[in-house]
Formats: C-alpha cells, structure tokens, sequence
C-alpha cells in the first residue's frame, strides 16, 4: 500500500477530482449534484469519488437514497506541510544564488554620464 502523501497526491492528479474537491470546498453535495457539470455517467464519478474516498480527501454518508459527499481537508493539510519544507529550501537556494551573483557582478554604472574631456 503507498503512503498516504503519495495517495494524496495521486487523488489529486486528475483534473476531475480536483474540480469535485473545488465543488466541496464550498459545501457537503450529494454524488447527483457533484456529476452535474461533468460530461461522464454517475458510475465514473462514483469511481472518482471512490478514489478521493482512498485517500481521505472525501467521506460520503448516506440519507436513504441519497449519498452525501463532504471534503476531508486532512491530508490536503498533511501535503501542504510537505511542500512547504521544500518551498522554503528552494527559497533559500535561490536567495543564496541571489548573493552569490551580487558579489561576481561588477557595479553597476547604469544612470551615471561619462564627461567628454575635448
């Protein structure tokens, strides 16, 4: 089995999981209501849905007929975290490269005017 971080990311790899994330983030839906916008049959958002469900970005409740789905922001949390330590590594690298440069350019004489000694 893949880690959950892994999981997380493969859920959010299709464009139509993360438009149904899109949809939840605004509030609970039922699987009838999240299909609406789709051009695909109710079985591959269920099978969708399914692998949101997976990976804990989705949990579904029944009402009778009804499945309601809400968004699970736990692991969305968990990934953030994950690409914050490297958005921070990276930042850093690029400030190092940034002092670095300054110090093997040469001064700049950009708005200075040179006197034409005739």
């Amino acid at each position: 089995m893949a880690d959950p971080l892994s999981t997380t990311f493969a859920a959010l790899a299709d464009p139509t999981r993360r438009a149904i994330l899109a949809r939840l983030s605004s509030g609970d839906a039922t699987v009838g209501e999240l299909a609406e916008p789709f051009d695909m049959s109710l079985p591959a958002i269920s099978k969708h849905l399914t692998v949101l469900e997976k990976a804990g970005l989705v949990t579904k409740s029944r009402d009778g007929q009804r499945r309601h789905c809400r968004i699970s922001v736990a692991p969305l949390e968990d990934a953030t975290s994950w690409l914050e330590l490297y958005r921070k590594h990276w930042e850093q690298q690029l400030d190092h490269l940034g002092d670095y440069l300054a110090t093997i350019q040469p001064p700049s004489t950009e708005g200075t005017t040179k006197e034409n000694p005739s």
